[in-house]
């Protein structure tokens, strides 16, 4: 049920706000930052995917000044071991998100709202929960971990469904590591994040009992 409290109602709108303010940051980028940002985000990711070998992990394809580049799922199908599975999203009608494997550029295909899914078989809702890396977008998150998206619910309801010892992680351009954030009860943490300029760090919020990924890392308390 819809959380009509005048608390509820101050956060989604300082969520707006906060909104506001980070795209129109993001949309300043010159696109050489974003070029040089992008290729550092990946080189991050390639490197955790090489140290943590998942047989499953799941991605996106960033659009516009998305941090990774629309280049990231070949960089990250191309880090996996042999026979792993690169799983991206594929937005429902309800915002909710099914799942099909990428298999490589040519799988792509435009879908509403500027986003590039795959063509194949949808996996379904829940394949996400088999996953043991799950990257995520992101507008911004705070050091308890807790995200910031654009506003559809689509990743915290994939995000409800990822396995306990899966490590989540949302991709930001620097800066974006925010002390504060206005959260709702339905907002879910994510474990880490990788940014340009610090790479990956890991969080304080989020569940316990996951891969350690903090050896030679930032980790932020």
């Amino acid at each position: 049920m819809p959380d009509f409290s005048d608390d509820a109602e101050v956060a989604h709108e300082a969520k707006r706000i906060a909104r506001v303010e980070l795209l129109a940051r993001r949309r300043a980028l010159p696109a050489s930052a974003r070029a040089e940002a992008a290729a550092r985000v990946r080189a991050t990711l390639v490197e955790l995917v090489r140290r943590l070998r998942p047989t499953l992990m799941t991605a996106y394809v960033p659009v516009g000044s998305e941090p990774g580049g629309p280049e990231l799922p070949e960089a990250l199908r191309a880090a996996l071991p042999p026979g792993a599975d690169l799983l991206l999203p594929v937005l429902c009608d309800d915002l909710d998100l099914d799942w099909a494997a990428y298999t490589g550029p040519g799988c792509l295909v435009a879908a509403g709202r500027g986003l590039r899914e795959p063509a194949g078989p949808r996996l379904g809702r829940s394949a996400v929960a088999a996953a043991q890396l799950v990257v995520v977008p992101a507008l911004a998150v705070d050091p308890r971990g807790r995200r910031l998206g654009r506003g559809g619910g689509s990743y915290d309801r994939a995000l409800a469904r990822v396995g306990d010892k899966a490590l989540t992680v949302a991709l930001l351009h620097d800066g974006e590591l925010r002390e504060h954030l206005p959260v709702e009860p339905h907002d879910r943490p994510v474990r880490a994040v990788v940014d340009p300029g610090a790479g990956l760090r890991t969080l304080t919020g989020g569940p316990e009992g996951g891969p350690d990924t903090s050896a030679g890392r930032t980790r932020v308390r």
